[in-house]
């Protein structure tokens, strides 16, 4: 897929000095944001590619307006006293989208009217927060290229590796953008250019492990992952106080429901992508014949297993008598090891062909932490998918 993602930016010009756009990168324009906005778009035309939408659209669908709120904890998009929250939130990664190629726009009035125009690299983006990171990085080289500015942000790479980079320098590199920005483009202040500064910077940073920018300066260390999102505040990981007044512990209660309904937000979304990936049963036995793939199952259940439920590598496409097979007497409670391990070797086959079409739609390392996770086996994320399935059948010769 990252191939695919070059070959689509090596056929546009997105030189800034000529086209003048400001809005190529913005500060919504993060991880979770992009990926939950792409989500809601491939929801909302269930591959209808041809049919115009405007955010309006997204905004009133019942898939954001349920799902905003469990994953960034925004008010009902229904509350009038709501739109300047979600005017920014939607338009500012629909017009990176549109910048970047992937859909087609068109003004009507005040409005902007989009189109997909890559739907391939639109669903990548739609999976998971990491696949965006993959293409923001793609993207945004593509636009510092063309644009001129890619030999900075490599000195400021280099100064790193020779331990001379300093406060001096990250403030050198904010100047030459704010100056390329205001020569470039409509936006004259340093405010709101301060403002996509960082959103470029910071990706640049964390992909070729380099510190980025906090609060208007350089960051003490290598930039992360998880600070690039816009929900950084991390309501997944709750501190454990010993004592806490009543406001916090209701503050607490209210962000381990919002926990619980993002958990559970990411576990549909995991299966629906597994089923709309696999038309028929990924585990090619003797039951495969007997009827449609309609059953999205767990290998490692829900119930035990909460932390695996939203991983793609621990889904796989059965048909009815197959998931019998994998529950005998329909119970999803009991798990059938002779047929787990059936799954977990057809699993395994299904994410390398995948890695082999350069997809990036599974990780050959999340696989085996499911495998480690289920089976509290060892197994290291470098082993050949022949040497996984070697393992997988002395693990269960044994147990």
């Amino acid at each position: 897929m990252i191939t695919r993602i070059r070959t689509h930016f090596a056929s546009l010009n997105l030189d800034v000095r000529r086209t003048h756009y400001s809005r190529f990168m913005d500060q919504k324009v993060t991880p979770d944001v992009v990926c939950f906005i792409a989500d809601c778009i491939v929801n909302l035309m269930a591959g209808e590619t041809e049919r115009e939408f405007s955010a309006r659209d997204i905004w009133e669908s019942q898939y954001f307006e349920k799902n905003v709120r469990v994953i960034f904890g925004k008010p009902s998009p229904t509350n009038p006293d709501a739109s300047n929250e979600y005017d920014k939130f939607l338009n500012q990664p629909l017009r990176m989208f549109h910048y970047a190629g992937i859909l087609d726009s068109r003004k009507d009035g005040n409005t902007y009217y989009y189109r997909i125009k890559e739907s391939v690299i639109l669903e990548f983006i739609s999976i998971k927060e990491r696949n965006v990171l993959y293409f923001l990085y793609e993207y945004l080289l593509k636009v510092l290229t063309d644009s001129g500015l890619i030999r900075h942000f490599e000195e400021y790479e280099r100064l790193y590796h020779k331990s001379k980079l300093t406060e001096n320098e990250f403030q050198g590199l904010k100047s030459k953008f704010q100056n390329f920005m205001r020569g470039n483009t409509p936006i004259n202040g340093v405010t709101e250019i301060n403002r996509i500064f960082p959103k470029v910077l910071n990706i640049f940073a964390n992909v070729r492990n380099l510190p980025g920018s906090v609060k208007g300066h350089l960051s003490k260390d290598i930039y992360s992952f998880f600070d690039l999102m816009y929900n950084n505040v991390n309501f997944r990981d709750l501190t454990k106080l010993k004592s806490i007044t009543r406001q916090e512990a209701q503050e607490k209660k209210e962000a381990i429901g919002q926990q619980e309904e993002f958990n559970e937000y990411q576990i549909q979304k995991a299966m629906a992508i597994i089923r709309k990936k696999y038309r028929e049963s990924e585990v090619r036995d003797n039951l495969a014949g007997t009827g449609m793939a309609d059953y999205v199952h767990h290998i490692f259940p829900r119930a035990g297993f909460p932390q695996l439920a939203h991983y793609l590598e621990n889904l796989i496409k059965l048909n009815a008598a197959q998931h019998n097979k994998a529950h005998p007497g329909g119970n999803t409670q009991v798990v059938d090891k002779d047929y787990q391990l059936v799954c977990l070797i057809s699993k395994s086959e299904s994410i390398r062909m995948s890695l082999q079409r350069n997809e990036f739609f599974y990780s050959k390392e999340s696989f085996v932490y499911v495998i480690n996770t289920g089976l509290e086996a060892s197994l290291d994320p470098g082993l050949t998918f022949r040497e996984i399935q070697r393992e997988l059948n002395q693990i269960y010769k044994y147990n």
